[in-house]
């Protein structure tokens, strides 16, 4: 998409999928098995099979891996080339000519291209929709993706106040930087992120314990040098009080299932509507 590039060119879009590329150097078979792990317990269930599931912004492809693994037929997009490529192959390296999990370059803004896709028992975008420039636009375009009685699990980055707004001003700077301006303000935000809970671990008489442990203790297989990264440039950037998310699915019919918040703090609160 030459909007994609444009964006990225102009400082207005961070490269999320050229992270992702680096994080399938270390992806194995512990993080693929916390994911798989990940999913059903937020979904509450031990298997997807005979389920249609759609990953939205698909990044690395390591959950649209998942639901497959558990039986879901999956259709994978992003706006991204390059997550598109990451996701394209996770499924060679697993499920090579496999009819059933197709991977396509699509964007959750184009109605028209959602239009096309008709409906899912499971609606899946964890961490993607307050990237998209149009948060509020893009969880209403969803909406129509989820079939009766389907399952919509998104994750949305809590609104912090001040903080997130300090952060907005970071990831901004971040993308309109050139490369070496780039790598020091990931270096100053290491510290700002990892300096408190590394200090706690030496404290601890374990140095390193919370980064080697990361993947485990996020339930869902991530490194935690990627996530920084991620955090850091993600950009565009919003974000919601768990109750604007809830107020605005009720509105829409939709019953909460689940919920998961990230304790007012820095992260994501985790959504399960269920559509009558």
């Amino acid at each position: 998409m030459n909007d994609f590039y444009s964006e990225v060119k102009t400082g207005k879009r961070f490269e999320f999928g050229a992270n992702w590329s680096h994080f399938l150097n270390v992806l194995n078979d512990e993080r693929i098995s916390l994911a798989d792990a990940s999913l059903k317990s937020m979904l509450g269930v031990d298997d997807l099979k005979g389920k249609r599931f759609i990953d939205i912004g698909s990044g690395s492809g390591l959950f649209s891996l998942a639901a497959r693994r558990l039986g879901a037929s999956v259709h994978s997009f992003d706006y991204d080339p390059q997550s598109v490529a990451c996701t394209a192959e996770l499924k060679q390296r697993f499920f090579p000519n496999d009819n059933d999990w197709v991977v396509e370059e699509g964007s959750v803004l184009d109605t028209a291209y959602l239009r096309r896709l008709g409906q899912f028992d499971v609606v899946y975008s964890w961490g993607v929709l307050h990237h998209t420039g149009a948060m509020w636009q893009a969880l209403e375009h969803v909406i129509p993706l989820v079939a009766g009685q389907g399952r919509l699990f998104i994750a949305i980055y809590n609104d912090q106040g001040r903080e997130s707004i300090t952060w907005n001003r970071i990831k901004k700077v971040y993308c309109a930087a050139p490369n070496l301006i780039k790598k020091l303000i990931v270096a100053l935000c290491m510290l700002r992120l990892w300096g408190p809970t590394s200090v706690r671990d030496i404290i601890a008489g374990d140095p390193g314990r919370t980064w080697r442990t990361y993947a485990t203790l996020s339930g869902r297989g991530m490194s935690p040098w990627r996530d920084v990264v991620d955090w850091v440039g993600g950009y565009p950037f919003e974000v919601s009080k768990p109750e604007e998310v809830f107020d605005f699915f009720h509105g829409s019919g939709f019953q909460l299932n689940k919920l998961t918040t990230c304790g007012g703090g820095l992260g994501c609160n985790e959504f399960i509507f269920i559509k009558p």
